[in-house]
């Protein structure tokens, strides 16, 4: 079952630290008795109904609940609405629970997606303009990752060893005076249209429909396990047997695997198979 949520804007954002998959004791009983709510937005949503579907016939129902932002699913997960959220990379959840205070833990390793630099108006990143307009996601980690991956175009030089916490004020060099505009993460495909260049996420894309996921003039690869999207939780439902049973189904389920190449294509890689996946950064 899926619910969309619009998102409050007075809610805080929150997040967490690092934690692992949760282990139910042998010869304890499962309690599949209430639906575990499990939160997301809407590039990870239809490989989780995949999910749903398959946990439905094997006992357990889950209520799928879309919300519109990067913000509400860790404070209705911290409000204790939901049960878990699956939307976030760890860089995102410590950033996050340093901002708000939440106590929120990853649970268990999803799956890590490129994100790459789209234009609608040039071919490469060479016939940019001077004083180009470049968007790139408003959140501090989020938009670390799009300012590192300005600098791996060579558009721009950053302060040495600030990694995804980059911000505007870390840029040392800037030789064709880009003029960058930090959006909202999930409105970056509809600045594809009005900027000259812009950071953008190939599920949003795929799903939005408006352009070729595959046509980013850079890639920033897969070789990022911090960037492994998580399944969030309270550290107090790390024992809830129903978590352990939807995890287990969206890792190894062929159908949910069927669904996840129909959504990314070959542009994601299942951070569970990664041997430097695991949860920490």
């Amino acid at each position: 079952m899926l619910h969309r949520l619009m998102a409050s804007h007075n809610w805080l954002k929150t997040l967490g630290a690092a934690a692992l998959l949760a282990i139910v004791g042998q010869g304890q009983a499962a309690d599949y008795t209430e639906p575990l709510k499990l939160g997301t937005t809407a590039a990870f949503a239809p490989p989780l109904e995949a999910a749903v579907n398959v946990a439905e016939k094997q006992g357990l129902k889950v209520e799928l609940i879309e919300f519109s932002d990067w913000i509400a699913p860790n404070v209705s997960l911290a409000h204790g609405d939901i049960d878990v959220n699956y939307f976030q990379h760890i860089p995102f959840l410590e950033n996050a629970k340093k901002e708000g205070g939440y106590n929120l833990v990853p649970y268990a390793p999803g799956v890590i997606n490129n994100v790459g630099l789209y234009s609608k108006r040039y071919k490469n990143l060479s016939e940019l303009p001077e004083g180009a307009q470049v968007a790139i996601a408003n959140d501090p980690v989020n938009g670390g990752r799009g300012l590192q991956l300005l600098q791996k175009a060579g558009l721009i030089t950053l302060k040495p060893g600030v990694s995804h916490k980059a911000t505007l004020a870390d840029i040392t060099a800037n030789p064709k005076h880009l003029k960058i505009i930090e959006l909202e993460a999930v409105q970056l495909v509809r600045a594809y249209e009005d900027v000259d260049l812009v950071q953008g996420y190939p599920a949003y894309i795929r799903l939005a429909g408006t352009f070729d996921p595959y046509s980013a003039l850079l890639f920033d690869g897969l070789d990022h396990p911090e960037y492994i999207i998580q399944f969030v939780i309270r550290p107090d439902h790390a024992d809830d047997p129903r978590l352990r049973k939807f995890v287990d189904i969206y890792q190894h389920s062929p159908e949910v695997r069927a669904a996840l190449d129909k959504a990314h294509g070959t542009l994601y890689q299942p951070g569970w198979e990664n041997r430097t996946a695991g949860t920490g950064s």
